[in-house]
C-alpha cells in the first residue's frame, strides 16, 4: 500500500495498492521534488471516470510501468472533485501547452521548484495506439528532456503562468457601462448552435448544458408579457429536454441522467452519474412541468428525484457524489440488455410492450447490446392486439418495475461516497424547486436535512468545509461551496421559511466576503485568502460543467441584499459585473450564469413577503407560485416569527395575512385580500 492509504477520497483509495509510489499532494511531496530536482507527475481524475480506470490498468497497475515512474518522478495523485483549485489551474495550462480541450485522466510535469507546468496529456496508453505513443515512452523523454533544458523549461514555465494571469479579468468597467446588449448576443449565439432536430447545442459529444437552458427559459419568460414573445426560446429548452427524456442519457428504469451523451442523437451516454448533474436537470424538468404541463417533464422530475433519494442519499442526510460508469470492468454493462434476458422476466404482453416502447426489435446500440431508449408511443404493443393507453402504461410500468429489480441484483458501478458542498447545494436546490412545484413535501424534508448535515458537520468556526468522506470534513471550501450553498438556501426558505436558515445564509455570505472578495479588481477568487498559494490564483467567470460561482455568488448576494436591504451584499454583486464585463461582452454564449446575474442587477427581482397563520400562508404561497416566474421569490414567513433581521423586520404581520411586494428598492401597498394579492401579481 502506498502513501494514497491514509487518505479518504474513494478515488485516491482505488489508488492506494498500485506499485506506483503516489503521494496525495501536500508539502511531503512537493519538498521531496525540491530535494531531490525530480519533476513531477502529476494525475488528475475522479472516481466515475472510465478512462481514468483505463489508464490505471494499462499503467499505474504494471510493475514496469510503476518502476519507472518511481525512478524518474515524484508522483502525485489527486482527486479533481476534491481539489477543483489544482485541476482548474492545470487544465487552463493543458489547453495552452497543446492547444486543444483537456479532460480526465489528466497527466501533467511540472517542475519540482515551482510547480510550473511544462508539457502534459490526458489519456496515454499503455502501449503504442490511438495516434499516441506509450506512456512509458513519454515518461522517457519528458525526464530526459526536462534534465536537459532546467532553464529553458523554468523559463517556459514562468512564461506560462503570466499567460494565466493575464486571463484573468482586467480593470472592472463602470456601473454605468453596464447594459443589456450581451443578453441580446448571447440569445443569438444559442440559437445559432441550437441543434433543432435533436436538440441540445452543437454535435456530439453533446452535454446538457444547463446554464444555458436555464438562461433561455429567463429570456423567455421575461418577453411572454411582451408585443413579441420569443416562443422560439422556449421551444429550445422544450426540445432539448424532450430529446434527452427520450435519448439513453436518461435512465428510464432507474431515472436520472448520465453526464454526457457520445452522439448527436443523446442515445449512448458515458454512463457516470454526477450528483450535479441530477440536481440541476431536477430543477429545470419540473419548471418544465410548470410552464407545459406536459406529464413527460413531471415524469422525469419525479423519477429523478426518487432515484436521487434511492441511491445517492447517505443515512445521515447529505448526498453522495457520483455512480461509476463501469461495473465488472465494462462501461455500461449495469445498463444494457440482451432481448432474452427481458423475455425471460416478463409475460408476453409487458414483453411486446417493452420491445415496441424501448426499441429491442431494432439493431442492438451498444456494443452487441441494447441499451434502453424511446423508440414508440407507450400504446405500441408490436404484434400485440391494441390495448387502450392507460392500460398500456399500467402494464409498462409493471414491467419497468420488474426489469429494475432485476437489474438491481447484477453487480452495481462503483459510488463515490464522498459529500460535497457545492454540488449538495446544487441539489439541496433542485430538491427545494422540485418540492415546490411538483407539490412534495418528502423533497422539502430532504433538502434541508441535507443542509442540517453540511451545516453541522461541515461548517466549522469562521469556515466551511468543501468535503467530507470517512466520517471526516476536510479542506477548506471553495467559491462554488460557498456561493451554491448560499443560493441553495434562499430557495429552500422559498420552500419553507426557517431563522436558523437565514442566520446561516448570511453566515455563508458574510464569509464570502471576507475571504473571497477582490475589494480591488471586483469579483471573488476560487480559494479563500487562507488558501495554500498555487502557482496561480484565478477568479473564474465562465460556466463549466457547473455555472459560474462567481456568477451565483452575483446572483445569490443581490436577492438577500434586496431582501435585507444590505448594501455591502448588492455592492459585493455588482463588483462580479464590472469585473466580468469584458469577458461577457466579448464572448457570452460562455457566460449563461453570468449574463442571469446581469438581468437581475438591470432588472431586480420581485420579492414578496408574505405574514399570515401557516392555514393562510400555504394557500397565498401556492398562488405566488402557481406560474414559472423566475424572477419573483416568495417567502412565506408565519406571524409567529419574531426577531427578523435587516429590512425584514418592517414585514410585520397584520390583523389577517398581508403581502408585502418589492422590486428592487420599490414596494407595493401591502395587499391583504387574496383576489388582489393574485391580480398584482398577474402584471408582472
Amino acid at each position: 500500500m502506498n502513501r494514497l492509504s491514509k487518505e479518504t477520497s474513494p478515488y485516491l483509495l482505488q489508488h492506494a495498492d498500485n506499485p506506483v509510489d503516489w503521494y496525495p499532494w501536500g508539502a511531503e511531496a512537493l519538498n521531496r521534488a525540491r530535494i531531490e530536482n525530480r519533476p513531477i507527475l502529476l494525475s488528475i481524475g475522479y472516481s466515475a471516470c472510465h478512462w481514468c480506470h483505463v489508464m490505471a490498468h494499462e499503467s499505474f497497475e504494471n510493475p514496469e510501468t510503476a518502476d519507472l515512474m518511481n525512478r524518474l518522478f515524484v508522483n502525485i495523485k489527486v482527486d479533481r472533485e476534491e481539489r477543483p483549485d489544482l485541476d482548474r489551474i492545470y487544465q487552463t495550462a493543458h489547453q495552452l501547452i497543446v492547444q486543444r480541450p483537456g479532460g480526465w485522466p489528466l497527466t501533467m510535469f511540472l517542475t519540482p521548484e515551482d510547480q510550473f507546468p511544462f508539457f502534459g496529456g490526458t489519456y496515454f496508453p499503455g502501449t503504442t495506439g490511438y495516434g499516441l505513443p506509450a506512456f512509458t515512452e513519454i515518461l522517457d523523454r519528458v525526464a530526459q528532456y526536462y534534465h536537459d533544458n532546467q532553464s529553458d523549461v523554468r523559463q517556459s514555465g514562468r512564461q506560462l503562468v503570466s499567460v494565466l494571469k493575464s486571463m484573468e479579468p482586467g480593470d472592472p468597467a463602470d456601473a454605468e457601462s453596464l447594459h443589456n446588449e450581451p443578453l441580446a448576443a448571447f440569445r443569438a449565439a444559442a440559437g445559432k448552435e441550437f441543434d433543432a432536430e435533436y436538440g441540445g447545442f452543437g454535435g456530439a459529444p453533446k452535454f446538457p448544458q444547463t446554464p444555458v437552458i436555464e438562461r433561455l427559459l429567463r429570456h423567455w419568460r421575461a418577453t411572454a408579457h411582451t408585443g413579441t414573445p420569443d416562443t422560439e426560446a422556449l421551444l429550445v429548452c422544450a426540445l432539448t429536454l424532450q430529446r434527452m427524456y427520450e435519448g439513453g442519457i436518461y435512465d428510464h428504469l432507474g431515472g436520472g441522467f448520465s453526464r454526457y451523451s457520445v452522439d448527436r442523437q443523446w442515445q449512448i451516454p458515458h454512463f457516470e452519474k454526477m450528483l450535479y448533474d441530477n440536481g440541476s436537470l431536477l430543477a429545470l424538468y419540473a419548471q418544465m412541468w410548470q410552464i407545459s404541463a406536459d406529464e413527460c417533464y413531471r415524469t422525469v422530475a419525479n423519477e429523478t428525484a426518487n432515484w436521487v433519494l434511492r441511491e445517492m442519499r447517505e443515512p445521515a442526510g447529505g448526498f453522495r457524489a457520483a455512480l461509476d460508469a463501469d461495473s465488472e470492468g465494462e462501461e455500461g454493462k449495469f445498463y444494457s440488455w440482451m432481448p432474452d434476458e427481458i423475455r425471460n422476466l416478463l409475460p408476453d404482453e409487458e414483453y411486446q410492450l417493452i420491445v415496441a416502447r424501448y426499441g429491442l426489435d431494432r439493431e442492438a446500440n451498444f456494443e452487441g447490446r441494447w441499451h434502453l431508449v424511446l423508440t414508440g408511443a407507450p400504446e405500441a404493443a408490436g404484434d400485440s392486439p391494441q390495448v387502450d393507453e392507460s392500460a398500456a402504461a399500467e402494464r409498462l410500468d409493471r414491467a419497468r418495475q420488474t426489469l429494475l429489480i432485476a437489474r438491481d441484483k447484477r453487480v452495481r458501478p462503483g459510488r463515490d461516497d464522498k459529500v460535497l458542498t457545492s454540488w449538495n447545494a446544487l441539489m439541496i436546490r433542485g430538491l427545494a424547486i422540485a418540492a415546490r412545484t411538483l407539490d412534495r413535501e418528502d423533497l422539502a424534508a430532504a433538502a434541508t436535512q441535507c443542509l442540517v448535515f453540511v451545516r453541522e458537520q461541515m461548517a466549522e468556526p469562521g469556515r466551511l468545509m468543501a468535503c467530507h468522506a470517512g466520517g471526516q470534513a476536510r479542506l477548506e471550501a471553495y467559491l462554488d461551496d460557498y456561493a451554491f450553498l448560499l443560493d441553495a438556501i434562499l430557495e429552500l426558505l422559498q420552500t419553507h421559511w426557517n431563522n436558523e436558515q437565514l442566520e446561516f445564509a448570511c453566515w455563508i455570505a458574510d464569509r464570502l466576503l471576507e475571504n473571497f472578495h477582490d475589494t480591488s479588481g471586483g469579483g471573488f477568487w476560487f480559494t479563500s485568502s487562507a488558501h495554500e498559494q498555487l502557482v496561480h490564483r484565478n477568479k473564474p467567470m465562465s460556466d463549466d460543467a457547473t455555472p459560474s460561482g462567481n456568477a451565483i455568488a452575483a446572483l445569490a448576494l443581490g436577492r438577500p441584499g434586496y431582501l435585507l436591504g444590505n448594501p455591502q451584499y448588492l455592492n459585493a454583486a455588482e463588483s462580479v459585473l464590472r469585473a466580468g464585463w469584458s469577458t461577457m461582452v466579448e464572448f457570452p454564449r460562455g457566460h449563461a450564469s453570468l449574463l442571469t446575474a446581469l438581468d437581475e442587477y438591470l432588472d431586480p427581482p420581485e420579492i414578496v413577503v408574505i405574514r399570515g397563520s401557516k392555514k393562510t400562508l400555504r394557500e397565498w404561497k401556492i398562488a405566488a407560485n402557481a406560474i414559472f416566474a423566475p424572477r419573483r421569490l416568495v417567502f412565506a414567513i408565519p406571524s409567529s416569527q419574531k426577531n427578523l433581521p435587516g429590512a425584514l423586520a418592517s414585514r410585520q404581520p397584520a390583523a389577517t395575512t398581508v403581502a408585502y411586494i418589492c422590486r428592487g428598492h420599490t414596494c407595493d401597498t401591502p395587499v391583504t385580500e387574496l383576489t388582489n394579492f393574485c391580480a398584482v401579481l398577474g402584471k408582472t
